[in-house]
């Protein structure tokens, strides 16, 4: 059941954050508001988004971004898809979808949440029936995503718990870009575990990578850290591996964007980095996702997962914010005349990660591990 706390504009600003919402549904003006997250930390903007083409630019161009949220995301897209061709057909529901679907290749939870979606509404003939359907089924996902990561963050208090009898001390976690709650609805993935742990009475400090070229780290996790209460500290991208060969990292968490069904998982750009220095330095590595990012069709995630390739624009310029100006700006960082590539994301081989946190709780990155949690999922035996 749909039990979601709808922010406004006045009580965003106020509330916990425990209480807020990366998306919802505004039943008043009949359309979808979203944080957008481009402003943050610098601005917190609502924005409106009432037709399919300005959910895929809200996707494509990261309004929303975490593989979660834009499945969450793509689902409402296909409700608003339903609203503006009613009485179209199938033709018009699946062009929409196949819209949506082309915006952000590489997280698995955008194609899942069509797929669901195509699977209700095509057997249905009744235009206002599939736009009831196609309503209820996005608020079904989001309501889904919301107790599986809370549930993650309660199956990864353990590990945090079981570290901190062990040393008797804080515990330090490095975390690379966004997945907390922004990227999801609530709580987050590798988040969720941070924000239970704390709440728990547990000492805690997080290593923020600032995850250049957007910097999802330093503007989206700091933010959500500090109005948490939780101690963190902004790093250098590169600076990981130092820390770990001092004894100032304990445990590694990311999220994943494209899990196979072997256990290789598609984060953010400099992921498979930290993972190699954790294995180098013995420290423990995992990654929290929810069972709606495993792809089941997938084996070798390393060949076979989609990597995006984004803008060069967003290496070779910076945005940042001009404290005497009190407004935002973008400069230039390299030569004018040198090209730039930015790929999006990068895989971590199975071998390197120690455990994935899901919702059923905490198994080993292999096919075998997986399916113990999730036996029957998928295609492949």
């Amino acid at each position: 059941m749909y039990d979601g706390f709808l922010p406004t504009p006045n009580n965003l600003r106020t509330s916990m954050d425990k209480d807020l919402q990366s998306i919802w549904y505004d039943e008043q003006a009949d359309a979808v508001r979203i944080i957008d997250q481009r402003g943050l930390p610098f601005s917190l903007d609502i924005e409106t988004i009432d037709t399919v083409e300005t959910m895929c630019v809200a996707i494509r161009d990261m309004h929303v971004r975490g593989a979660p949220l834009i499945g969450v995301a793509a689902a409402y897209g296909l409700y608003l898809a339903c609203r503006e061709a009613e009485g179209s057909g199938d033709g018009a529901l699946r062009e929409a979808a196949a819209s949506l679907a082309a915006t952000r290749p590489t997280a698995v939870n955008l194609s899942w949440a069509l797929e669901r979606q195509l699977e209700a509404l095509v057997p249905l003939r009744e235009p206002a029936e599939r736009r009831l359907r196609a309503l209820a089924t996005a608020r079904d996902i989001e309501a889904e995503d919301i107790d599986r990561c809370r549930r993650i963050g309660e199956h990864g208090l353990e590990l945090i718990r079981s570290l901190h009898r062990r040393l008797g001390r804080r515990i330090n976690i490095l975390t690379h870009c966004n997945a907390g709650w922004l990227a999801c609805v609530r709580y987050g993935t590798a988040t969720s575990p941070m924000y239970v742990a704390h709440e728990a009475g547990i000492p805690l400090h997080v290593w923020v990578d600032e995850t250049r070229p957007r910097n999802q780290g330093a503007r989206l996790t700091a933010w959500e850290l500090g109005r948490a209460g939780i101690p963190h500290t902004v790093i250098a991208d590169n600076t990981g591996g130092h820390l770990m060969q001092h004894g100032q990292v304990d445990l590694v968490i990311v999220g994943s964007d494209r899990t196979s069904r072997r256990g290789d998982v598609a984060n953010k750009i400099g992921t498979y980095l930290k993972a190699l220095a954790a294995r180098d330095n013995a420290i423990p590595f995992y990654v929290a996702l929810p069972s709606s990012t495993i792809d089941w069709n997938l084996a070798d995630g390393v060949k076979e997962i989609p990597i995006e390739e984004r803008d060069p624009e967003e290496v070779r310029l910076v945005e940042g914010w001009l404290p005497e100006r009190r407004q935002a700006a973008r400069v230039l960082v390299c030569p004018e005349s040198s090209p730039a590539a930015n790929f999006g994301f990068d895989v971590t081989p199975s071998r390197l990660v120690s455990g994935l946190i899901t919702e059923k709780g905490i198994c080993a990155a292999t096919e075998e591990g997986i399916r113990s949690l999730f036996p029957g999922s998928g295609s492949h035996s």
